[in-house]
């Protein structure tokens, strides 16, 4: 017979179903639950899969049956109090006669949030915080997106010791070994979109899509042609995937609509596009979740606009000298305005090292 587990390994375990959703709800959460009998046994497991599917909650409950009656529920998000594509999970909760529900985190949205006090008016005991800090982390970019109305952006690079991303000559393939290739699509299957900026799509013609990750959900290929004159023979345009041209609100992007491309157009900023208000558009059509993969003129403006949440580094023991350095000039003159980041991860992916670092915003 299965034995009791203590409630934070069930929500440690929680978490980890929840990142399997990662790249596959937007717009929802990311959300994983565990279902223990009266005794403290898991009997049901489950996790959002996908948007418009039924939550985690109830997926879990599913699996648990009549055993979950008198149980405890162990949830990495606040339940939802209110009915959208799927009914509420606080519904769910009730009607199986659950006793106790612990959350990690609460929902800080109001269409949402509100679950735990409607569980207590019930009678049902709500503990909120357990293992606050490790769900908060996993849900990182769908909390971020609700309390900035935009969404997260990691910054994906890869660069030699010295910081170079080209050779003086312009070739850049490979700069990082096959593992670190592969561990990019990881990342592009865990986000909403992708992003390129014009200079990449020119010297790259990049195709953006995840690759050989079975069953991912392929996000959105996001590219910024401020003229609207990138050729329609660009691989990103292909059916692959999803994608987003974004233009200058002044360009004519006749060709690109007539040829049944998806275009969206931002105002100018001070040195280019505004970012803040393509980032506002993504968030509008559900994006939570953006890897920013090039290149680094726009990666400079992203810092300058303080829009980098996160960092993700893959460094090759190499050196180059002279070439194309990692990030352009980000209007930081001084080693006290240097932008801080928090080491969070730190993996070895063959010979490279691939260093995960989140944003410190105390400024």
């Amino acid at each position: 017979m299965q034995q009791p587990v203590t409630i934070e390994s069930a929500m440690t375990r929680a978490v980890e179903l929840a990142a399997r959703g990662l790249g596959r709800t937007a717009p929802n959460p990311v959300v994983g639950c565990i279902i223990l009998d009266a005794d403290g046994r898991i009997v049901g497991e489950g996790w959002h899969e996908r948007a418009g599917g039924p939550h985690a909650e109830v997926r879990a409950l599913a699996e648990a049956g009549r055993s979950a009656r008198g149980g405890t529920a162990v949830v990495t998000l606040e339940p939802c109090r209110h009915t959208g594509r799927t009914g509420p999970c606080t519904g769910a909760l009730l009607e199986a006669g659950v006793a106790r529900v612990v959350v990690a985190v609460p929902d800080p949205t109001v269409t949402a949030g509100g679950g735990a006090d409607l569980l207590r008016e019930h009678g049902v005991g709500v503990v909120v915080g357990t293992g606050r800090d490790a769900a908060a982390y996993g849900n990182r970019a769908w909390l971020h997106a609700m309390t900035t109305g935009r969404p997260h952006v990691t910054w994906k690079l890869a660069s030699t010791l010295d910081g170079r991303t080209a050779a003086a000559d312009g070739t850049s393939r490979w700069i990082t070994g096959a593992q670190a290739r592969a561990d990019v699509h990881r990342l592009r299957a865990e986000s909403d979109a992708v992003l390129v900026g014009g200079a990449t799509l020119r010297a790259d013609d990049p195709h953006l899509a995840v690759r050989g990750i079975d069953g991912a959900t392929q996000p959105l290929r996001v590219v910024i042609d401020s003229g609207a004159q990138m050729p329609l023979t660009a691989r990103v345009l292909d059916d692959a995937a999803p994608t987003l041209v974004v233009v200058a609100d002044d360009a004519d992007a006749s060709r690109l609509t007539e040829a049944r491309v998806d275009v969206l157009a931002v105002p100018h900023g001070p040195t280019g596009l505004d970012l803040a208000a393509l980032l506002v558009g993504l968030h509008e059509r559900g994006v939570r979740s953006v890897l920013l993969e090039g290149g680094a003129h726009l990666a400079a403006s992203c810092v300058a606009a303080d829009l980098v949440d996160e960092v993700v580094a893959h460094i090759a023991p190499a050196l180059l000298g002279a070439g194309s350095p990692v990030l352009a000039d980000a209007g930081i003159t001084t080693i006290t305005e240097a932008l801080r980041l928090t080491t969070t991860d730190v993996t070895r992916l063959g010979d490279d090292i691939a260093v995960t670092a989140t944003v410190r915003r105390e400024h």
